[in-house]
């Protein structure tokens, strides 16, 4: 089997990414290439190029966002046709060592899913959503200081529609801060009487949540952006708020709500991943006959309590409780990598629970 640059690119683990790294670095290009079973170059990457950027520029080691919920390390310099062959510098800067949170869309879902939007905070590999490009949002643009001196530091502002945010403030009765909750309690100012780069990211992201906004306006977030409405009044938008931050913080696996399992792994064994498989109504355990059930990972080991919405659940064009299984099909799954996974089940049951809250609040038509 030979693999494509991609396997070589970005790794599941930051010491398998350093071990390709280093042996690239003092192998004859060639020589390297056979040893790991890499395909021929393509028309913007080439092992070469690679190797150059990797001894040149001093790339750093960091992590990507590549499907949902699986998160893997790559090696970014920002050069074009370099370790990779389109960083897309002027947007993965914001990312890379940066405090930063970005909406990852797709203007046209072309696998004939519905539309979709996931949260990101660091670089993300093109595919992350569906097989094709995406579009993402930074909430910050970061501009370096070309000041040399103890302060030099990147300083950022708001990647917002000034017109909008002010249309916002005037309609809700709200002051503006360019920053988070530190800066309102910096101000002496009250959390309510004012609002944040952060919640207009989540309410907007309760309303791209909302089953009654993707269906309403399915067909037209086909071949468009999607178009937010104005909060209709403050309390919906205070709601919608919550919503949207509690999602976000779930997707980000940075709520606590994610380290409450609900699911066991209870069998031993040597946690290789064969054939991932969902079985309910399993003997007679009788949780299992209530929507939930086993996913086994080979003939012995699951994952037991799996909520079945959680196993089927749908962003973008990957079911992530089956594809994060599926990409680590003959790897041995680590302690880490067990907990990660009942986090995963956690945080789709908890989309589940959440779009349905979103979807009891009147929102204003666009």
């Amino acid at each position: 089997m030979r693999f494509v640059f991609n396997s070589l690119v970005i790794q599941f683990t930051k010491k398998e990414l350093e071990y390709y790294k280093d042996d690239l670095i003092i192998s004859e290009v060639e020589e390297f290439r056979k040893k790991h079973k890499l395909m021929p170059d393509g028309r913007d990457w080439q092992l070469k190029l690679a190797q150059d950027d990797l001894k040149k520029n001093n790339p750093k080691l960091i992590k990507i966002h590549y499907r949902p919920f699986d998160i893997r390390f790559t090696i970014y310099s920002g050069k074009t046709k370099g370790f990779q062959a389109y960083p897309r510098k002027d947007i993965t800067d914001n990312f890379v060592e940066k405090e930063n949170l970005g909406l990852i869309h797709l203007r046209q879902n072309n696998v004939g899913k519905e539309f979709v939007t996931i949260i990101t905070n660091i670089m993300t590999e093109k595919g992350s959503l569906v097989c094709g490009n995406y579009y993402i949002s930074p909430l910050y643009l970061y501009n370096e200081s070309t000041d040399k001196d103890l302060f030099n530091t990147a300083t950022r502002t708001p990647n917002l529609n000034t017109e909008i945010v002010k249309r916002i403030a005037e309609g809700l009765g709200l002051k503006f801060v360019n920053e988070s909750v530190e800066t309102r309690h910096a101000l002496s100012l009250h959390e309510h009487e004012t609002f944040a780069p952060i919640d207009i990211l989540d309410y907007i992201y309760a309303v791209l949540h909302s089953p009654s906004y993707r269906e309403k306006y399915k067909e037209f977030l086909k071949i468009d952006f999607p178009r937010v409405p104005y909060p209709k009044d403050l309390d919906t938008f205070w709601q919608l708020v919550a919503l949207g931050s509690e999602i976000r913080q779930v997707h980000l696996l940075e709520s606590v709500v994610v380290e409450k399992y609900i699911t066991q792994y209870p069998i031993d064994g040597d946690n290789v991943v064969t054939k991932p498989k969902y079985e309910n109504n399993v003997g007679e355990v009788s949780n299992l006959a209530d929507g939930k059930g086993r996913v086994y990972i080979n003939e012995t080991q699951y994952f037991d309590n799996v909520p079945e919405v959680a196993w089927n659940f749908y962003i973008g064009g990957y079911q992530p409780a089956q594809k994060w299984l599926k990409d680590r099909k003959e790897r041995t799954l680590e302690f880490d990598d067990i907990l990660h996974y009942q986090k995963i089940i956690v945080a789709l049951t908890e989309t589940d629970r959440l779009m349905k809250a979103i979807d009891k609040i009147e929102i204003e038509q666009v």
